[in-house]
């Protein structure tokens, strides 16, 4: 869910920054509250899974691209607004130091992939959490509810056009992002699923707490 410089306009660069800034401070404030010996070291190892997860990526049709994201599991161990804040970060460091994804689009990239992946993710985890599978089931439905508001974001750029009606960012409209987004992700979803449920599994068994 990538997004390159170029793709989004000035409008919606505004828009989403102005949304994702309240939102990056409460966050901080939140971590700040949660961060100690025992969470950093679990927080810092999530978020490098994450950040590793994320660079094996599958081209989407129109410039964008698919990939586990790893939110999830983040938002399950440690609340949905740490998890924002780990997720921007990352997105952050994979657009400055490796050009994948833009700057001018990380702040829709983290409402996506941290904010809207992490909160469904969180609440739907802890409506399930009595079935066995509830971080696989938290972790596919929350990725691909993501990539339904990208490929939305992304759909409606095309509105932006020249005089002679030639769209001037990203050239597909929602008929053709959206269901590009969402499908890649619908098959990706699994590979969040799987991993939400793998490595939440392996962190909450009894061996691995006492051992830790």
């Amino acid at each position: 869910m990538h997004i390159a410089d170029g793709y989004l306009s000035p409008q919606t660069i505004i828009a989403t920054y102005a949304i994702a800034i309240p939102l990056w401070v409460y966050g901080f404030k939140k971590l700040k509250a949660t961060l100690n010996e025992e969470t950093l070291p679990k927080l810092a190892a999530l978020s490098a899974l994450s950040f590793i997860i994320m660079m094996f990526n599958i081209p989407v049709p129109g410039g964008s691209s698919a990939h586990a994201v790893g939110s999830a599991l983040l938002a399950i161990m440690f609340g949905p607004w740490i998890a924002y804040i780990a997720i921007s970060m990352v997105l952050l460091i994979q657009a400055v130091v490796f050009g994948d994804g833009g700057i001018t689009a990380v702040a829709t990239e983290a409402l996506a992939m941290g904010f809207v992946e992490s909160f469904v993710a969180y609440y739907l985890y802890n409506s399930l959490k009595k079935f066995k599978y509830a971080p696989f089931i938290a972790g596919y439905f929350s990725i691909v509810t993501a990539s339904l508001i990208t490929g939305f974001v992304l759909g409606i750029q095309a509105n932006f056009t020249d005089s002679s009606g030639k769209p001037l960012y990203f050239p597909f409209g929602i008929e053709i992002a959206v269901p590009a987004m969402v499908l890649e992700h619908m098959v990706i979803g699994f590979v969040e699923g799987i991993f939400t449920q793998v490595v939440y599994s392996f962190l909450s068994s009894k061996k691995t707490l006492e051992a830790v």
